[in-house]
């Protein structure tokens, strides 16, 4: 029996496992918003504020189940607004399939509305979303449909997004008997004489020195936690976690030296600095998390292990799979002869030391810390860029068996909205009812944040924490340190934001505080109410944050 385009593309996915596709609708679109109705007991269609969000949306998805997520645009600036959103999924290796609307076939090239084809001098979308994805082509025929399906799917897979650019008539036209998409298992290749090479370095560090491991986000997107913490006691290593990986590791373990690079803390540098080998595992080490390691590392011997060779020269080992690779480089190594009690460490890494501050609302420091204390186990964060991106990164300890996610691929602001519901969509399709935090500053918030209107929509247990310090605060501190102060774009009129969320959406719980006390009362509320809620909190726009180059700036410009 003939079955539309658009009907056997939702049915793919959903028998591939996915349970959501996120999308904002449009004409060019809005045919498989009809499959999907069809299949509503298969897949549930969340409608977004903007399709960022919406890409965003499936990268969180994707990143929780370990799978794909999908995101559905139409044509023209609908598309265009998913190119932000795909570039953090390019940059950071997750897999996401975009099914992107395009004008009738026989329209392009003809003065469409809304063009893409690259034909009569139009945009040409292939070549704009081949720059951000690992697959992209236009569906011309239908009956091409499964075998382009099959390479997207295995394309995002591999880890990227993949893009299906869909012609009207072609999502409407159909299918005679088609067999369905069989994508064939994804397989683990070991690099023997990779791993060969980083256990005759390891084997020879742990007879002349101490071992220290930076574990990256492919640790938590491979699912290889357990494994890492059996590597970890095996070389009886310190561990310490690049920014955007700091649920790869327990971060009350007592090995556990901090984080990497520009949000660091110093016990990780004074733990590479007395070792005789550090190893990499599941990170590039970009600038953000080697800043400040740089010359350690050089004179360091560096070992690597993971999907992509590192930045710096190291002996690398390659793995797609790293929890298959870390139990057969466990099994090859020599057992820690530590047989110790665990016991948690009850102090957090040593802080960065920051500048007195003096303007008014809370500190980042106290407040990270109350959020902190405030987090069952298992609590998804999800913070955002700038300031208080790195204040999150630096002061919060992660909760055991909880993600943490801050998007370093493309530092995109506002990305923390989108893909907190998308991973709570994920969490909830798993039977998983535990509660998503967001932390982001108020710039952030202007720029996606009323996508806390979708998590109202769908009752979603998600606390959005807003610091709001009436500006764009990293960028005012780059004024101050690197332009003499002199002027500022990036301060704000004074906005309320609690009180104005609370206006918009009657029923959210949406709070405004101002002192410690009041926060950690309104935190403790907000952990406990089923759906979503909203607070901002007020602080500094002139607080520096606990990152590196400004620190140095800092003391750079103290020195004679």
């Amino acid at each position: 029996m003939p079955t539309r385009v658009v009907d056997y593309l939702v049915h793919t996915v959903s028998t591939l496992g996915v349970r959501h596709i996120f999308g904002v609708g449009g004409a060019n679109i809005e045919d498989l918003y009809d499959a999907i109705f069809e299949a509503r007991d298969e897949v549930t269609g969340v409608i977004a504020k903007h399709e960022f969000s919406a890409a965003t949306m499936a990268d969180g998805y994707a990143r929780t189940t370990g799978d794909f997520g999908v995101v559905a645009s139409t044509s023209g600036g609908g598309a265009m607004n998913l190119v932000a959103g795909l570039a953090e999924s390019f940059a950071s290796r997750i897999p996401v399939l975009a099914l992107i609307g395009q004008p009738p076939s026989a329209a392009e090239g003809n003065g469409a509305f809304q063009d893409t084809s690259g034909r009569a001098g139009a945009i040409d979308a292939v070549r704009l979303f081949s720059a951000v994805s690992t697959y992209c082509a236009r569906v011309e025929d239908g009956a091409d449909l499964p075998g382009q399906l099959t390479e997207a799917i295995g394309a995002a897979r591999r880890g990227g997004p993949a893009v299906l650019l869909l012609p009207k008539d072609i999502q409407q036209a159909e299918l005679d008997a088609v067999a369905p998409v069989r994508i064939p298992p994804a397989r683990h290749r070991i690099d023997r004489d990779g791993i060969a090479r980083v256990r005759a370095a390891l084997d020879t560090a742990r007879h002349t020195g101490k071992i220290v491991i930076i574990a990256g986000d492919q640790v938590a997107r491979d699912e290889a936690r357990a494994e890492l913490a059996d590597l970890a006691v095996a070389l009886d290593a310190a561990v310490g976690v690049t920014p955007d990986a700091k649920d790869a590791y327990d971060n009350t373990d007592p090995g556990y030296c901090g984080v990497a690079g520009s949000m660091g803390h110093p016990e990780l540098a004074a733990a590479i600095r007395s070792s005789a080998l550090c190893l990499l595992v599941g990170t590039r080490l970009p600038v953000t998390a080697r800043a400040g390691l740089e010359a350690l590392l050089t004179e360091s011997t560096l070992v690597s292990i993971g999907s992509a060779p590192p930045y710096l020269p190291a002996v690398h080992a390659n793995s797609t799979d790293l929890s298959k690779t870390l139990i057969h480089l466990i099994n090859e190594s020599p057992s820690s002869t530590a047989d110790s009690e665990y016991i948690p460490a009850t102090q957090a890494p040593t802080p960065l030391q920051v500048p007195f501050a003096s303007g008014p609302g809370l500190r980042y420091r106290d407040l990270i810390e109350t959020i902190d204390a405030a987090l069952p186990e298992g609590t998804d964060v999800f913070a955002d860029a700038g300031n208080t991106g790195a204040a999150a990164v630096h002061h919060l300890r992660v909760p055991r068996d909880g993600r943490f996610v801050v998007a370093l691929g493309m530092g995109g602001m506002g990305y923390a909205f989108g893909a907190a519901i998308g991973a709570t969509f994920a969490r909830q399709a798993a039977g998983d009812p535990r509660r998503t935090v967001v932390i982001a500053g108020d710039g952030a918030f202007f720029m996606h944040g009323l996508e806390v209107h979708t998590a109202i929509e769908h009752a979603l247990p998600i606390t959005f924490v807003v610091l709001n310090n009436n500006a764009h605060a990293m960028c005012v501190t780059r004024e101050q340190l690197y332009y003499r102060d002199r002027y500022s774009f990036n301060r704000f009129r004074p906005t309320h934001l609690g009180e104005g969320i609370a206006a918009m959406f009657p029923g959210l719980p949406a709070f405004s505080v101002h002192t410690i006390g009041d926060l950690t009362a309104t935190l403790e509320h907000c952990m406990r109410i089923p759906g979503p809620a909203f607070l901002s909190i007020e602080c500094d726009s002139d607080e520096i944050p606990p990152f590196l180059p400004f620190l140095t700036a800092i003391d750079q410009a103290g020195k004679p």
